[in-house]
């Protein structure tokens, strides 16, 4: 070794070139690696040795996971967005294609997009109505023929009820009847059920409410029918609410507004809805023009109507209602008796009514003469307007339910006349013989074989 003044010994292993001297002498001995790799991850060197495989492995598994996440957030977002679209277009499959139904899914959607309108009625309209089911109706042509008339609000309702129960080839043709507050469900089931059998109502101008009362009793109704008379004389405010305009006067009956038409029903029709129903057909046969009396006329419309019904049971020629409209109109004007005698047969039968009970008026005999001075009949307080023969002026409500030609009759009486009295012929010809003076009316009574 040369030694070099002030100088260390200079290490082979430093990073710089050898020295001259160095060169041509024998290198150190090389040390063969080990069979296994060095402990601890290290090589004799002290640097960390990095396994090539193993590394790739570590790597591709976190592409992978990448991959997944990336994956499942493209996923979302985009069952986020075209969901609805999705739905959309499963739901107006299922519509043209009722058999989809039957996929869980498709149900699903089709059940959530209904929401209540599965099961919650369209209206709370009471009625019973006819619906008629042809042969070879699809429930989709029954579910359509269902919305268009009330029944429904929506006609995937009945078709999604009725797929999903199996129920499609037990829809029979036939008449049935149905109300409008019903739900699917019920309408499934009412229209699953053997045609009614119904029962027909029928009533004729001129009855009275307890006439009608009566004519109820006879026919196979498993109503109560004293709970219909109830209502009749005594409408609840919720009826009264429903129909503003009866207006009637404090306490008063149904009397004059009970229509006569023909009815059609189901055996349980309920009083409240079979009032309603002749609550409607009196406004369809009557119209709001009727009932919009002008201030001209000098009568509200219950006046007039009670007018009209002393026209009714007097008048039986169409031509004579406004004549005999007149003779009532000039008596009122002159404040003369109004001496009608169906006034009296009213306030006579209605206290011969409360003496017998309901299953007996079936053998009464309604509207029949009294075999006396009509002047002479005695009424209780509470009756004594109906006693016209006695007490001046209109009496204080109708005394039967009047037709549309008898109303007009009273709201444009023919006045021009002067007539102040009548009486029928007495000849089978049903005609009424007119009279401006007393003298003239005792000589057609006379005439016509009544003196």
């Amino acid at each position: 070794m040369t030694l070099r003044g002030g100088g260390r010994p200079r290490l082979r292993d430093q990073a710089h070139p050898l020295d001259a001297e160095d060169i041509g002498r024998p290198s150190d001995p090389v040390v063969a690696p080990s069979a296994g790799p060095p402990t601890n991850g290290w090589n004799g060197r002290g640097r960390p040795i990095r396994n090539g495989s193993t590394g790739s492995r570590f790597g591709l598994i976190r592409f992978l996971v990448f991959v997944v996440v990336l994956a499942a957030l493209v996923l979302t977002a985009l069952l986020t967005v075209l969901r609805p679209l999705f739905a959309d277009a499963v739901i107006s499959w299922a519509a043209d294609n009722p058999s989809a139904l039957s996929v869980p899914f498709v149900a699903d959607m089709v059940r959530s997009d209904l929401g209540d309108k599965l099961t919650q009625a369209p209206s709370d309209d009471p009625l019973q109505r006819d619906f008629v089911v042809a042969d070879g109706d699809t429930a989709g042509a029954i579910a359509s023929k269902l919305a268009s008339e009330g029944y429904l609000r929506d006609p995937r309702a009945f078709v999604f009820l009725v797929t999903e129960q199996k129920l499609s080839s037990q829809l029979k043709a036939g008449t049935f009847l149905l109300r409008r507050n019903m739900t699917p469900q019920q309408l499934v089931e009412g229209l699953l059920n053997a045609p009614v059998t119904t029962v027909v109502v029928q009533l004729r101008e001129g009855l009275r409410l307890e006439q009608v009362t009566t004519k109820l009793e006879t026919l196979p109704l498993e109503m109560n029918v004293a709970d219909f008379y109830k209502e009749a004389t005594s409408p609840p405010q919720a009826l009264l609410s429903d129909y503003p305009w009866l207006k009637l006067p404090q306490g008063a009956s149904l009397e004059g507004f009970l229509a006569p038409a023909t009815y059609t029903v189901a055996p349980d029709v309920t009083p409240d809805a079979l009032i309603r129903m002749m609550l409607d057909a009196f406004y369809r046969q009557i119209g709001p023009d009727r009932m919009t009396v002008p201030k001209a006329r000098g009568m509200t419309f219950y006046q007039v109507l009670t007018l009209a019904s002393l026209v009714e049971k007097e008048a039986v020629i169409d031509a004579e209602r406004p004549l005999i409209a007149g003779v009532y109109q000039n008596r009122l004007n002159h404040k003369m008796l109004l001496n009608a005698d169906p006034s009296v047969y009213y306030g006579h039968d209605t206290i011969e009514l409360k003496k017998l009970a309901l299953e007996q008026w079936t053998n009464y005999s309604f509207w029949s003469p009294l075999g006396t001075r009509l002047d002479g009949v005695q009424f209780p307080p509470e009756l004594a307007g109906y006693q016209t023969y006695v007490n001046r002026g209109l009496m204080p409500g109708p005394i039967c339910t009047p037709t549309a030609a008898s109303i007009d009759a009273a709201l444009q009486p023919d006045t021009k006349t002067g007539y102040l009295y009548f009486v029928a012929k007495n000849d089978g010809s049903h005609e009424h013989a007119f009279a401006r003076t007393l003298a003239e009316h005792e000589a057609n009574l006379t005439k016509y074989g009544y003196r």
